[in-house]
């Protein structure tokens, strides 16, 4: 299969997954490390391919902005573009042999948040409440962790907002693509400017991911969420596992 084939076909698949579920980013950086990007430069050419379609979503969102609990949206805005710079800037100090050891890791735990953020979330909440400077302590945490990898970033933020925030977690996804972006403009903006991106594959990427975010949104309307949902963790664990096996197996079988 034609290279260029193979990242367009990918940037459908991320863009649509991240329309029904996310995860895109599980799709997307396999792809473009696939096509002998290094790994670091494919990380932050999947941050600007998928960056559009986020985007897109935060303006959908924009009528239901509002205050997490007693946090405005102003103060989680500002921690979360000053952690995503941050991530973004330890992203660029990574080199690729090290992104290369710990990338199964990072892909582990966006698994987990995938599959289980939600049920933790609510489960803290019935028991927990955190006050508001700790909200937006963790919030820098994961604006640094967005500008960094990202993945399932999103679920993470509505787990940890829940533990401050009363409401019906469905009103907390606006902010949450809100802040997610914001975490992502920063880290595109600074690989941008530090010539980390490959544009020939990312330009393609991102074309295909606008197709997959409106063909995904359409599906999602149809589909019963159970089944996307089962098919974005079965996916989403057998990459992990396939990035474990080929970054550990050869260190193992030497033993």
């Amino acid at each position: 299969m034609n290279l260029s084939v193979l990242i367009f076909l990918a940037g459908i698949t991320a863009g649509a997954m991240n329309a029904l579920a996310g995860g895109g980013s599980f799709v997307s950086l396999p792809a473009l490390i696939a096509v002998g990007v290094p790994p670091v430069q494919a990380n932050a050419s999947s941050t600007v391919a998928l960056f559009p379609g986020g985007l897109a979503s935060a303006w959908a969102y924009r009528d239901g902005l509002r205050p997490v609990g007693a946090v405005s949206l102003r103060a989680l805005l500002l921690t979360t573009l000053a952690g995503g710079l941050v991530g973004a800037m330890l992203l660029l100090r990574t080199s690729s042999a090290a992104f290369t050891f710990v990338l199964p890791w990072l892909l582990l735990v966006a698994s987990l948040a995938l599959g289980f953020g939600r049920r933790i979330g609510e489960a803290l909440r019935r028991r927990w409440q955190i006050p508001a400077h700790l909200v937006l302590a963790v919030q820098f945490a994961l604006g640094v962790y967005g500008g960094y990898f990202g993945g399932a970033v999103g679920i993470m933020m509505i787990a940890m907002w829940g533990l401050l925030d009363r409401c019906d977690l469905k009103h907390l996804n606006a902010p949450r693509t809100l802040l997610v972006s914001a975490a992502n403009v920063v880290a595109v903006i600074a690989f941008s400017a530090a010539n980390a991106v490959r544009w020939p594959e990312t330009l393609i990427m991102l074309a295909g991911a606008i197709i997959g975010g409106y063909v995904g949104a359409r599906i999602g309307r149809r589909a019963p969420p159970e089944v996307i949902r089962a098919i974005t963790l079965l996916a989403t664990s057998c990459i992990t596992l396939a990035f474990f096996v080929k970054t550990y197996g050869p260190v193992l079988l030497q033993r």
